[in-house]
């Protein structure tokens, strides 16, 4: 099996080195380089996936399409292509970053997250096939669901999507960027 490797940050957001994936997500993970990938359909309607089992981060949780960590050197938009194919079996088209600059810190279990985490919209063609080991189940849903849902006390999504989509919909970034589809 081959070790993934994640980009450590420092406070700034500039690299400082590299770590293995499976050695930074703990009760203190560093800050580092992710991504968070929210991907529409031909009919507007955003995938949302629950997350495998199995995950040692956030197992179980309803999310958005995809999330992930570049390689080092890897472009982060060449990561969310690459998230997208192993993950869900899907190529993007279209693909934009809505939230350059977005930070978040949460916990679940004893296990931080502490990232650095743009988020991308973009648009997806073929039917999703989920991986198994990654997402345990996906569905379509219409954007305003998904931001009702976001927005409601006490939801079951993930708390780095909680605070994304509220970004996302105070700029009005998705609807810009589903009318121009």
């Amino acid at each position: 099996m081959v070790t993934e490797y994640v980009v450590l940050l420092d406070e700034d957001g500039s690299p400082i080195g590299q770590a293995p994936k499976a050695e930074v997500h703990h009760g203190s993970t560093p800050l580092h380089l992710a991504f968070s990938c929210y991907a529409f359909g031909p009919d507007g309607q955003l995938l949302v996936t629950r997350r495998a089992l199995t995950k040692l981060t956030f197992p179980g949780v309803w999310t958005n399409t995809c999330c992930g960590h570049p390689m080092p050197g890897e472009p982060v938009e060449a990561a969310v292509r690459r998230r997208l194919r192993d993950e869900l079996g899907v190529e993007a088209t279209d693909q934009v970053c809505a939230l350059p600059h977005f930070r978040y810190q949460a916990e679940m279990n004893g296990i931080e997250e502490n990232e650095i985490c743009p988020a991308y919209l973009c648009r997806i063609t073929g039917q999703p096939r989920p991986k198994p080991d990654e997402v345990v189940e996906a569905r379509w849903m219409p954007w305003d669901d998904y931001v009702a849902d976001a927005m409601r006390r006490g939801t079951e999504l993930s708390p780095w999507t909680v605070a994304q989509v509220e970004e996302l919909r105070e700029g009005g970034l998705v609807e810009r960027f589903l009318r121009l589809g």
